[in-house]
């Protein structure tokens, strides 16, 4: 009986473990990242050369041959002051790239390439060595190779097509490291910080559980709902294995807040799991006002000594759909679908209705339009 008493409790707590498993955990390492370790943004201002007359257009871009006339003097070559260069082969670009932490010189970076002229293509050019800098305007890399521009273009007899964006293009491994950023992983006391990507008091306190479970003493304590502070080791070695250990807990993040997002300039309309609908009905009639115009010729008699005079002839007409009420309403996202879909409406419609929802009470989340 006995037995059976502690095989059932074990079944119990096996069921109960299982039902608390999280559904959609994720690492730590997709949730948070520990201060300090992040990228840093670099930029710089070059050449780029070998272009097949889709280059800048030295008449209303003249920093282009100012600073091809820089360039050439730094390599002994001295242009004449006065010399008009009718280039077409040369644009000038910004060159940007993301050095990663703890990059160390001789790294290899991927760059962005971007025209700051009136260039047509950057397609088959080659980058001049380019020093890239940072806040701080110390060189940290150096860019140069051949550019990768996706897409095409093709133009005859006055008619011209363009597939993608041909004023930028990539290198990738474009550049070479040349400094690294200091970065401090820690105090000397050994004390680290882990920054939640998304501020929340419940997935922090998951976290911080998660993290002293996990080492069976006190370890982590939350300052707020984005920052975590840690106990970490001292010695370098046993700090990296402290964080890998960290990274790699599965924690079920807190829900999301419910949010509707709506892009005005291209009509999307993205909600998440959280969004509900209240009780409510909606009225919606399309309005449409349709303009025709139709030129008559007006002729006047023979030898009546008139002219002959185009009249336009008009006509407008105004057209409104009936709007009836409809009943809106859902406790969960695949509700809340079909109760929109219901009305009948595009996308732009779609945004004033759930604007006036909102309004009303009846939108239960958040509206972000961007």
């Amino acid at each position: 009986m006995r037995r059976l008493c502690r095989a059932a409790a074990v079944l119990l707590c096996l069921s109960a473990s299982i039902g608390a498993l999280p559904a959609q955990a994720e690492t730590i390492r997709e949730l948070a990242s520990f201060a300090g370790v992040r990228d840093n943004q670099l930029v710089g201002y070059g050449l780029v050369v070998g272009l097949d007359s889709t280059g800048d257009q030295t008449t209303q871009a003249p920093f282009t041959t100012q600073s091809l006339a820089n360039m050439l003097s730094q390599l002994g070559v001295t242009v004449p002051s006065g010399t008009n260069m009718q280039l077409r082969n040369v644009a000038a670009v910004m060159v940007t790239a993301d050095l990663p932490p703890f990059a160390r010189p001789g790294q290899r970076i991927d760059v962005v390439v971007s025209s700051i002229g009136n260039a047509r293509s950057l397609r088959n050019g080659t980058l001049l060595m380019t020093p890239l800098k940072g806040v701080d305007g110390e060189i940290y890399a150096i860019a140069q190779g051949n550019l990768l521009v996706g897409g095409a273009a093709a133009a005859a007899g006055g008619s011209s097509v363009q597939v993608n964006h041909q004023a930028s293009g990539r290198i990738a491994r474009g550049a070479t490291v040349e400094r690294e950023v200091a970065l401090a992983l820690g105090g000397d006391d050994g004390r680290l910080e882990l920054e939640l990507r998304e501020a929340d008091f419940g997935t922090a306190q998951r976290v911080v559980n998660a993290i002293n479970i996990e080492f069976r003493r006190v370890v982590a304590s939350a300052r707020n709902s984005r920052v975590i502070a840690l106990d970490g080791p001292l010695e370098d070695d046993e700090r990296v294995r402290f964080i890998a250990r960290i990274e790699s807990l599965r924690v079920t993040p807190g829900d999301a807040p419910a949010r509707v997002v709506i892009n005005s300039r291209t009509g999307s309309v993205v909600m998440n799991r959280a969004v509900t609908l209240g009780r409510a009905a909606v009225a919606h009639g399309n309005l449409s006002i349709v303009i025709d115009t139709e030129n008559r010729v007006s002729q006047p008699p023979p030898l009546s000594g008139g002219q002959t005079v185009v009249v336009p002839d008009s006509k407008i007409s105004i057209e409104q759909q009936p709007g009836t009420l409809r009943l809106v309403e859902g406790a969960e996202l695949g509700e809340v679908v079909r109760a929109l879909n219901a009305l009948g409406v595009n996308a732009q419609d779609l945004m004033s209705i759930l604007e006036a929802l909102k309004a009303a009470g009846a939108l239960r989340a958040e509206l972000e339009v961007i």
